[in-house]
């Protein structure tokens, strides 16, 4: 056991001595802080980003005070974000911010880090495939949406305001497709309330956005499944208002109920949807409810049956089935009664 401890303890000691000397050897040339700065800025403009990372590093653990320094940690945010790494960007940005809340350039930090966060939500792989961005996870597109907010508020007049704006809308626009999808899921399962209150979410806070008036039917078909037929009637009038020609209307403007749920077959599942149906023809639920409830007392089902069976939902007591329901009127009994 010791022998194995010293080993590992040789091991680490050679490996950090031969990483300080690569260090070394890497910057051994440069000595002032300049030099240091114009080193990393040639990497920057010839795309060394990775290069750039260390050399911005460097300078700032040798002259953490220098006049370099500020100007080099702003830099250090691109440089992280060129070379991929998208968290060390936010985390520099994060960490400018802090240390130089007055920079006139402070606005750009900002910027950078919605960036970061706006590139990790579209992913590596939406460069080469098409990919719906509504359907990933969204909580970096939230994360971006509410930088560039932020971005905004703070300095409406930026140089990156403008370009802030226009992907603050296609975010927007993301998420509130995103509630949609969501929604749908609900709705397909029968869940209404659930999805009642993504479609009301979208119609409140997304404004704008081309995927509202899928809200508005999707909170239609929710308020009549669930007999809600006045609310139906409000959210029906404001869809035929603003979007007559929405598929949903026919051409009487009468709102086209939805006839099918998602019920995925054995071979549907096991093949990951490439095979097989997930569709079910059968309606989903009926779309009114009765005007008015049948009292307990008032249910024929409830007739005849004992306090006891009531209290102990039927395992005691005289339950329905148990009365004797006569078919014709006992003898005797006078017309006017019957």
């Amino acid at each position: 056991m010791r022998v194995l401890l010293a080993i590992v303890i040789l091991f680490t000691s050679v490996s950090c001595s031969l990483f300080d000397s690569e260090e070394r050897d890497e910057f051994a040339s440069l000595s002032t802080e300049e030099q240091f700065y114009r080193t990393a800025n040639q990497q920057l403009n010839a795309s060394n980003f990775t290069a750039a990372v260390r050399t911005y590093q460097a300078l700032e653990s040798r002259f953490p005070f220098g006049q370099y320094a500020a100007q080099a940690q702003l830099e250090l945010i691109y440089a992280h974000f060129r070379s991929g790494n998208l968290e060390g960007a936010r985390a520099a940005a994060d960490r400018f911010m802090r240390l130089h809340p007055d920079h006139p350039s402070i606005d750009y930090a900002y910027y950078l880090k919605g960036v970061a966060s706006f590139s990790e939500n579209t992913g590596f792989m939406s460069r080469f495939l098409p990919t719906d961005q509504s359907k990933r996870d969204i909580s970096r597109a939230r994360d971006a949406f509410n930088e560039f907010s932020i971005l905004l508020s703070l300095y409406p007049d930026s140089d990156y305001a403008a370009d802030a704006r226009a992907r603050m809308i296609y975010l927007r626009n993301n998420l509130a497709t995103y509630e949609i999808h969501v929604a749908n899921y609900y709705l397909e399962r029968r869940a209404y309330i659930a999805a009642l209150n993504r479609g009301k979410y979208v119609v409140e806070n997304f404004q704008g956005s081309p995927v509202v008036a899928e809200a508005l039917s999707i909170m239609i078909e929710c308020y009549l499944r669930l007999g809600l037929d006045d609310l139906a009637d409000t959210s029906l009038a404001l869809l035929r208002d603003n979007y007559p020609d929405h598929p949903t209307l026919d051409s009487n403007g009468q709102f086209i109920v939805r006839n099918h749920v998602t019920d995925p077959s054995l071979l549907y599942t096991v093949s990951f949807g490439l095979l097989g149906s997930n569709v079910d023809d059968t309606p989903l639920a009926p779309t009114t409810r009765p005007q008015r409830s049948i009292a307990p007392e008032a249910d024929p089902l409830n007739q005849g049956r004992s306090l006891l069976n009531i209290l102990t939902l039927g395992r005691f007591g005289r339950g329905p089935d148990e009365r004797v329901i006569p078919t014709e009127p006992p003898p005797g009994t006078p017309i006017d009664s019957i």
